[in-house]
């Protein structure tokens, strides 16, 4: 949450790789009670957003897509 869900910057304050900060949010969400697959999609849609892979318009059709 301090770091406003910017993954890399989890990475480095915890000291650990991005893969790490990805597999413990997922164990967080498990816990919390939130199938594993449940918003991934959402996540996908925006990390390939941040990555400049796709376009804002683009991000924002698939995240409409995924909430019919």
């Amino acid at each position: 949450m301090k770091t406003r869900g910017n993954l890399k910057e989890v990475e480095r304050i915890l000291g650990v790789s991005y893969p790490t900060v990805r597999a413990r949010l997922d164990a967080l969400l498990k816990a919390l009670g939130y199938e594993e697959d449940e918003g991934k999609d959402r996540l996908e849609v925006l990390e390939a957003l941040r990555r400049g892979e796709i376009s804002v318009e683009e991000a924002v059709a698939r995240l409409r897509e995924g909430k019919s």
